[in-house]
């Protein structure tokens, strides 16, 4: 799907897209934005990128584990940022989080400014993933951290065959029912059955100049936190 299609899709979800993700996850989603904010390694005083912030619930969570930190959020699509920004406000964090229109290709952030990178059920929806993982690289001070979040499959044949008759059969057509759209869903399958395997996507983050790698996987696989450093 093209990036206009994408942000498309995203602006006619934006308004029920939180309860839908949790409905479909069956509220795992909730305990995998958690993980990721946990897995965070900050100083006192620190500043996280959230690429693809959308409705801001990692930036929430971020906020919440770690007191010391400001995270500024980057999106391409209007709608969800609107949404987000309603959420920040209603929590008084408008001081803590910054979200702003843009594109990961082109990241409107100074080089070497930032302590962690983060982005969560993003990178499928990025064509060019080399070019924002150089992007992500040019902005972390030396030593920052970058996390990225997505939707995976289990290993093992009965679970791993299981979970993709699920993804494939039965989540497209509820969440395309919950979404109000006939695609929504279907992309989501498709694009993760188009997602590098995990040693293939290390090899990308590597090559961008990221060292440290490595993979955790959360609820059996379903979803993977891969994670990396830029090297001082």
């Amino acid at each position: 799907m093209k990036d206009t299609a994408v942000r498309a899709m995203f602006e006619t979800i934006a308004g029920g897209y939180d309860f839908q993700n949790s409905f479909l996850s069956l509220g795992t989603d909730i305990y995998w934005r958690r993980a990721l904010a946990a897995s965070l390694r900050l100083p006192e005083q620190s500043l996280v990128l959230d690429v693809a912030i959308g409705t801001a619930e990692v930036a929430v969570d971020i906020c919440r584990r770690h007191p010391g930190a400001r995270v500024v959020g980057i999106d391409f699509s209007p709608a969800m940022l609107a949404v987000g920004k309603r959420k920040i406000q209603a929590r008084n964090l408008e001081s803590r989080i910054e979200p702003m229109a843009g594109d990961a290709r082109w990241l409107p952030i100074r080089s070497a400014s930032v302590d962690a990178v983060t982005i969560a059920f993003g990178i499928r929806n990025i064509q060019e993933k080399q070019v924002v993982l150089q992007e992500f690289h040019r902005v972390l001070k030396p030593g920052g951290q970058l996390f990225i979040m997505d939707f995976s499959y289990p290993d093992g044949h009965l679970l791993g065959g299981l979970y993709r008759f699920y993804a494939n059969h039965i989540l497209p057509p509820i969440g395309n029912w919950l979404s109000g759209t006939d695609y929504a869903y279907s992309y989501l399958a498709d694009s993760v059955d188009k997602f590098p395997p995990d040693q293939e996507f290390l090899k990308i983050i590597a090559h961008a100049g990221f060292g440290g790698l490595g993979v955790r996987k959360l609820t059996f696989g379903i979803a993977k936190i891969f994670y990396g450093l830029k090297e001082a």
